[in-house]
């Protein structure tokens, strides 16, 4: 088993942010990607989190993301908008491109914006939680183009990616945030449990011959194996739909073999409205707490909780803010090493400092 370290969030969060900066992004892109990481895995979605500076600083090297990209107006019909990100860094695209949803949405109570060729979006429920806090309600379709990874129902090798789904409702003291993969895990789950010598659960994963595993090395060998859809057909259908509208509806392409994989990139749809135009914010409010009630008074296990969904995420980050993120030394090394090849010692100080 893999020894686990605790560090602070907000060294970690300095430390990435040096590293980026040395590998070429100005001061504020730097520090919107590292926030963005960090924030992943303070919302306990290690997959989407820190674990991937090593990756994303080989992207840049290799031209797969660019640095100091902007979002560029595709397409302009008022309240739908096309942008191209230009393989620009996802936290720093995806703010700025919710950012122009956002106004766009204020002025005419509904954006249905366009995102695409945009290197790695990451945690879609930060996109979904900066609408809900400009007051707006928010759906989000995404695909992945990527080497496949996901299994369609009835397949036995992979032929999609995990292409998310989200959805944001504003509330207080926080938004009713659904975020998922629509594979029954995000592959950076994988890679997390790999990383820690774990096993995964049953009904995740085929192997390369497409028989079921509880291995996740299956999916870092020559022959890869695959991930199952969640919710088996069901899974599969809602994966279609965001290959269609976050796709093809974009302004970017579904994923097929003409093309060589593009590592980490990611196209998305997003319909970004007003609910007060819709019903009260009151009313909302009071309609969300009424059905809180109702469904949290249904009897449950010993030990378990029925939360909304968002309320796990804001009670990982309450303890992880408090007592450090938990990362395995392995991960520890591999951002030592990122950094350091791009010239900057500052995850490997911060790193150094830290607490078993």
């Amino acid at each position: 088993m893999t020894t686990t370290v605790r560090v602070d969030a907000d060294a970690l969060r300095e430390a990435v942010a040096a590293a980026f900066s040395a590998a070429g992004c100005d001061d504020r892109e730097a520090g919107v990607v590292a926030h963005g990481l960090v924030e992943a895995n303070l919302f306990g979605h290690d997959s989407h989190g820190v674990g991937l500076v090593p990756r994303y600083l080989d992207n840049l090297r290799e031209g797969l993301a660019q640095a100091g990209r902007r979002v560029r107006i595709a397409h302009d019909a008022g309240a739908l908008v096309g942008m191209d990100g230009d393989r620009g860094f996802g936290q720093a695209i995806g703010e700025e491109a919710m950012r122009i949803a956002i106004e766009r949405a204020t002025v005419h109570g509904v954006c249905v914006a366009g995102l695409a060729n945009t290197h790695h979006l990451a945690r879609i429920g930060r996109w979904a939680e900066q609408c809900a806090a400009a007051g707006l309600a928010s759906v989000h379709f995404v695909n992945v183009l990527s080497t496949p990874l996901v299994a369609p129902w009835g397949g036995r090798d992979a032929r999609l990616a995990t292409n998310p789904f989200c959805v944001a409702v504003p509330h207080e003291p926080h938004p009713i945030v659904l975020d998922f993969a629509t594979s029954m895990v995000a592959f950076g789950k994988v890679q997390v449990a790999h990383s820690a010598g774990q096993q995964m659960k049953a009904g995740l994963l085929l192997d390369a011959a497409g028989e079921p595993t509880r291995d996740p090395a299956v999916m870092f060998e020559e022959r890869m194996g695959a991930l199952l859809p969640f919710g088996e057909h069901k899974g599969f259908a809602l994966a279609i739909m965001c290959e269609i509208l976050g796709g093809a509806l974009s302004g970017g392409r579904v994923q097929d073999r003409r093309h060589n994989p593009s590592p980490m990139l990611n196209n998305m749809l997003s319909i970004v409205f007003v609910p007060d135009r819709l019903v009260s914010r009151e009313s909302l409010a009071a309609q969300i707490e009424s059905l809180a009630r109702y469904v949290r008074a249904s009897p449950h296990a010993p030990d378990a909780a029925i939360m909304l969904p968002g309320e796990p995420e804001r009670a990982t980050a309450k303890e992880r803010s408090m007592h450090g993120i938990p990362l395995p030394r392995t991960t520890c090394d591999a951002l030592a090493g990122a950094g350091s090849r791009v010239g900057s010692d500052a995850l490997r100080r911060a790193l150094a400092a830290t607490t078993a």
